[in-house]
């Protein structure tokens, strides 16, 4: 086994991530080389969750500036978090990982429903527990699923695995060459700052309970496991 610096942790993945160069869908083969960083991180002994988004597959948030209903939005897209769930939970299982889909809207043919206890479990079990249905009510974000599973597990930290982002920056870099990247930051500042990182309600829920967030670029083979080892990738949040 590897060292490891935390002893469990939160995993959060786009949808996007999902689709690899489709930039919508399920890519089977991204997902099965997602699978595999997650085994290797895994390897090292630390226990994880995982929760994905849906943003490949469907977008609550855009459909209701569209004119439809926001709830009925959000609940599209809590069950395409679901969908990418039972995608990764059977690449990882391909892997030979033991993995749990447990989802916060019953759906007992397909997937666990969600009960603290028994996530905390599988994780004591040494099992992969995704999280699919995102916290089983609309108007909030995956982001704040990773939170509120974060806190109600007791994970150290939540590790935002994001697509050729290798940090948090204090503008676009894509649109400013002299935007100035952050190594370490607090909650406080990611609020006051605006810097578009999580949403309130989730950066809140992260410092109030004492939570880590690591934001890293997941494109660079490996960074999942650096970051549980506690090396220096990405930006680090916590504190006020």
């Amino acid at each position: 086994m590897s060292n490891k610096h935390y002893k469990r942790i939160v995993l959060k993945l786009s949808g996007e991530a999902m689709a690899g160069d489709d930039k919508i869908g399920i890519n089977p083969i991204t997902v099965k080389k997602i699978a595999e960083e997650i085994k290797e991180a895994y390897e090292t002994g630390v226990q994880i969750s995982v929760i994905v988004g849906g943003g490949n597959i469907w977008r609550g948030k855009a459909a209701s500036e569209l004119g439809m209903e926001r709830a009925s939005a959000d609940y599209m897209g809590m069950l395409a978090t679901v969908m990418n769930a039972l995608a990764l939970q059977n690449a990882l299982e391909s892997c030979g990982v033991q993995t749990r889909a447990m989802t916060s809207i019953s759906m007992q043919a397909v997937a666990e429903p969600y009960i603290r206890r028994r996530a905390v479990r599988h994780l004591e079990k040494g099992r992969i527990v995704i999280f699919g249905g995102g916290t089983g009510n609309p108007y909030f974000s995956t982001d704040t699923t990773a939170a509120l599973r974060a806190a109600e597990v007791n994970a150290d930290a939540i590790l935002m695995a994001k697509n050729g982002v290798d940090g948090i920056y204090d503008s676009d870099p894509n649109l400013n060459p002299n935007a100035k990247k952050f190594d370490k930051l607090t909650f406080l500042d990611v609020v006051q700052k605006d810097l578009k990182v999580m949403d309130s309600t989730a950066a809140t829920l992260c410092m109030e309970n004492d939570i880590e967030l690591i934001l890293f670029n997941m494109n660079q083979e490996g960074n999942i496991k650096r970051a549980i080892e506690g090396q220096k990738i990405g930006t680090t949040v916590k504190g006020r």
